[in-house]
């Protein structure tokens, strides 16, 4: 009869799935974060590369992202991870946040004193010359109007349009959630992309006066609302990977998981031809992946993961000579879709990132997304015309008539999940069944947030959950 010896052990944590979510997952497991170490940690990534939709890249020599170029400052998930791997020194705010809006004709600046296109401040979004005089007038009607039914949740889209008229979620709500989620407005909830104005919105009366008071009562914080990265934000996952080697992390490039299966002792996943045992398994992957990875063990929960829909999009990364292309101001510009052009957007990355103006002084890259939710077929087109495209939307736009030295094209297909209303509520379902199989946790862009704080804090999350859940085995075995 065998004895049952103490374990001296760590347990052993596997981690499907390499993007920023994973890693952050594996670097709090491990304590390449500064956390204690919890466990034995191996990720496998089915990509050759790490750190998903943050990608790191250059262009004739250029640093540049090819994926996310910042990251919101102002919730702390993403700033506190870069100074605890060592870029608290490179994080920088861009050097200039004036946006335009290029609707109705012409770039028209981006109206201040609104929360996500709601406008607070009547006096600037008139000025800006964004909304036509009808639009004005109809937005002057929220301050009357009786209270707007939203129950649970509603649209982003329908709750602004009932209030402020459709002009406003056009040409203002539009863009902005579109630079968000590459999604539609009259899908997107509100309960989970603009939680304050749900609250607004049960509170009853006018939207206007709601934002305005949301605005006064917010503390004055004079910190950067983003931050990016010297170098490029792409630079995060990768200074995350090196932590979680020195920390004693396995790392397994083109190495997905095919199968997950409950065991006795855990889990096993199948990975290529090898089998790999696990204490626990954190699902850091889109959630159609992780679909099929529970789909055995977890049906249900597999076909709720199964019901999220993604927005496919792409980046159009250009270099022009600074000689030949003249000036351009500000940070960018945002396009309403409902104007018809190719872009939805361009962000004048040298303008907008300093590092980015010293490293290449007498270049000026800018880049352009294309495409959003059902509306990709622009992705099939090869890099020649989505570059002749964007060219042809810069010269209407801006005034751009300069030849590029150089251009990339990256297409992020499956990129960005939705956020339809009922999101939330699907999003506790399937965690409410995942937590019926202990020692298993998702975590990514699919459940609590799109942007990079709240993937990290998603990741951070799921290893929590593993580690309670094996100190509660651990417990209960010994």
């Amino acid at each position: 009869m065998q004895s049952s010896a103490p374990r001296t052990q760590l347990p052993h944590v596997v981690i499907v799935g390499g993007g920023i979510a994973g890693l952050a997952a594996a670097a709090r497991l491990a304590g390449a974060d500064g956390a204690v170490p919890s466990a034995r940690v191996t990720l496998v990534e089915a990509d050759t590369r790490l750190g998903g939709k943050l990608h790191a890249g250059r262009i004739e020599g250029i640093p540049v992202d090819l994926g996310a170029e910042s990251m919101l400052a102002r919730r702390p998930e993403g700033v506190a991870l870069a100074r605890a791997v060592g870029l608290g020194e490179a994080l920088q705010p861009p050097a200039t946040a004036k946006a335009a809006i290029w609707t109705r004709g012409e770039l028209r600046p981006m109206p201040t004193g609104h929360l996500m296109g709601v406008p607070g401040d009547l006096d600037a979004l008139a000025a800006s010359g964004v909304i036509s005089a009808e639009g004005m007038a109809r937005i002057a009607q929220d301050l009357v109007l009786p209270a707007t039914e939203v129950g649970d949740d509603i649209a982003v889209g329908a709750y602004v349009a009932a209030r402020l008229g459709r002009e406003v979620v056009d040409r203002l709500v539009e863009p902005l959630l579109g630079g968000v989620y590459a999604g539609h407005a009259d899908e997107i909830s509100l309960r989970a992309a603009v939680p304050q104005l749900l609250g607004v919105a049960r509170s009853g009366g006018s939207l206007i006066e709601g934002v305005r008071a949301l605005q006064a009562a917010a503390p004055a914080n004079p910190a950067p609302v983003f931050q990016g990265i010297d170098g490029g934000i792409g630079r995060l996952p990768l200074a995350v990977a090196d932590a979680c080697r020195a920390a004693g992390v396995t790392l397994r490039l083109g190495a997905g998981a095919d199968a997950l299966r409950r065991t006795p002792q855990g889990w096993a996943l199948q990975v290529g031809d090898e089998r790999l045992d696990a204490d626990a398994v954190v699902l850091a992957v889109p959630a159609p992946v992780a679909a099929g990875l529970l789909s055995v063990e977890a049906p249900a929960a597999a076909a709720e993961l199964a019901a999220v829909e993604y927005a496919s999009m792409a980046l159009v990364t250009l270099a022009f000579r600074r000689s030949e292309l003249g000036a351009l101001a500000g940070s960018g510009f945002l396009v309403p879709p409902v104007d018809g052009r190719s872009v939805k957007a361009s962000t004048f990355s040298s303008n907008k990132w300093g590092w980015l103006a010293e490293a290449a002084p007498d270049s000026f890259v800018l880049r352009t997304s294309v495409g959003r939710h059902r509306e990709e077929q622009d992705l099939d087109l090869d890099d020649a015309e989505l570059v002749a495209r964007s060219l042809r939307d810069l010269r209407a736009a801006a005034g751009v008539t300069a030849v590029p030295y150089a251009s990339t094209v990256s297409r992020w297909r499956g990129g960005l999940p939705q956020y339809p209303v009922g999101h939330l509520d699907r999003v506790a379902r399937i965690e409410k069944l995942v937590a019926e199989l202990p020692g298993l946790a998702l975590c990514g862009a699919a459940y609590q947030g799109v942007g990079i704080p709240a993937c990290i804090g998603s990741g951070w999350r799921a290893a929590d959950l593993v580690q309670g859940a094996l100190h509660t085995e651990g417990t209960m075995n010994a």
